[in-house]
């Protein structure tokens, strides 16, 4: 099974992926937060620093565009092989309002047409491998079929889908019976994206679909940092770790960023989701939330990781169900 780590905006950028990669991998490719083109044709600070060659040394990485426009999506991915990537991903599945509204991400899929004309061009000029990360439509899953159509007229690296429509976000269930049907018509490789949060989340997809070689997670990962090592067999993550990928992505954030209000939003963030990890959690995820300069927040980090111990997997599955 190849496992991949899914680009999430603002929270997997190369600090957290060389900390994640440092103390647990696990993972095959990184999947960088999408690059979104601007006007004046350049990278912003944040997007060099996430696709630097020296910020992901040992890790196939593979940036992610976000863009409706060819000459956009062809003049980044030329500049990202100038930098030595190989392949780029396309984001149809981003299913924010600021982004749909102007017919990106999700909001691409209300206009087949125009997709197929976009495609039509950059598999067609791009010299680089495209893969795809989508949605199943826009309202409903029956969508699904006629952009599956679309789909299988190019050579995609792969196909990534995560089967929930775009007014989903990411709440109710992914819709299966659209993944099966598209794992039986697809004639792209497919992988598999969503709600994948425990090793017995794999097991029970595993079995459902053992023709699958590919899952990519996300917020699973956010949730249990050593989820892809635990899927392929390998041990949970105990307190030592845990506490060393936490110094090392504050420590990563504290050089980089600017302000203990900026360090701390990533730092909170980060615990939104790891905290339940940890038996009693929420009275820490409380003093947490409520930090506002970096010499409290270490304090409170120290109480935590000496007051508390992690709790058993059955115990977390539950929680998150």
């Amino acid at each position: 099974m190849k496992i991949y780590l899914a680009p999430l905006e603002g929270i997997t950028g190369w600090i957290y992926r060389g900390a994640l990669r440092e103390c647990f991998g696990g993972f095959d490719k990184y999947f960088v937060p999408f690059i979104s083109p601007n006007q004046k044709g350049h990278f912003s600070s944040r997007e060099k620093k996430d696709i630097l060659p020296a910020n992901n040394e040992g890790a196939y990485t593979v940036p992610q565009i976000l863009t409706n426009n060819v000459e956009d999506f062809l003049r980044t991915a030329e500049k990202l092989e100038e930098y030595g990537y190989k392949e780029v991903n396309l984001n149809l599945g981003c299913p924010s309002r600021t982004v749909v509204t102007k017919g990106r991400g999700a909001g691409f899929l209300a206009f087949p047409e125009r997709l197929e004309k976009f495609l039509d061009i950059i598999f067609q000029d791009c010299r680089l491998k495209i893969s795809v990360k989508t949605r199943i439509g826009m309202e409903d899953g029956t969508e699904f079929a006629d952009l599956l159509e679309i789909f299988n007229k190019y050579p995609m690296e792969e196909l990534i889908i995560h089967p929930r429509v775009q007014k989903d976000f990411y709440k109710n269930t992914p819709d299966m019976e659209v993944f099966a049907a598209a794992l039986e018509k697809s004639r792209n490789p497919l992988c598999y994206n969503g709600d994948i949060f425990t090793v017995e989340d794999y097991y029970r997809f595993q079995k459902k679909f053992p023709q699958v070689e590919c899952i990519m997670a996300g917020r699973g990962v956010l949730a249990d940092p050593a989820l892809a090592r635990e899927i392929r067999g390998g041990k949970r993550a105990d307190k030592d770790e845990l506490r060393r990928f936490h110094d090392l992505v504050y420590a990563g954030y504290c050089r980089e960023m600017s302000g203990d209000r900026t360090v701390l939003y990533k730092m909170k963030e980060m615990w939104s989701y790891m905290a339940p990890l940890f038996s009693d959690y929420k009275k820490y995820a409380k003093k947490i939330k409520k930090c506002e300069k970096c010499a409290v927040y270490e304090q409170v980090i120290e109480d935590f990781f000496e007051c508390r111990d992690l709790v058993d997997s059955r115990c977390r599955e539950e929680s998150i169900v």
